[in-house]
């Protein structure tokens, strides 16, 4: 079994208030977890109206699909133009982990 997380630090565009940040953080979730089975959520900075965490998990038995899945997901992120991607981290863990 593996199983990969991705963390996407994002700057929001032309946002103003939390209600119109809502308006484009919950359409990405949406996506991603309608076209790639993931568990996304909005993380962090919640209170901030211009910057957002979106984080994502995925299980897999197959270690080169998770990889594509997680993949797509960076691309989907990516080529959001309401967004900036500051940055993502991604950890990927499988069965031979320790932890």
């Amino acid at each position: 079994m593996y199983v990969g997380t991705l963390s996407f630090d994002l700057l929001l565009g032309d946002v103003h208030s939390l209600k119109e940040k809502r308006s484009v953080v919950r359409p990405i979730v949406a996506e991603l977890q309608r076209k790639y089975a993931v568990s996304a959520a909005e993380v962090d900075h919640m209170d901030l109206h211009r910057r957002t965490i979106i984080g994502l998990a995925a299980v897999s038995g197959d270690a080169a699909h998770l990889t594509d899945v997680l993949d797509r997901c960076e691309r989907l992120v990516a080529g959001r133009p309401e967004v900036e991607l500051l940055s993502v981290r991604r950890r990927f863990h499988g069965d031979g982990d320790d932890d």
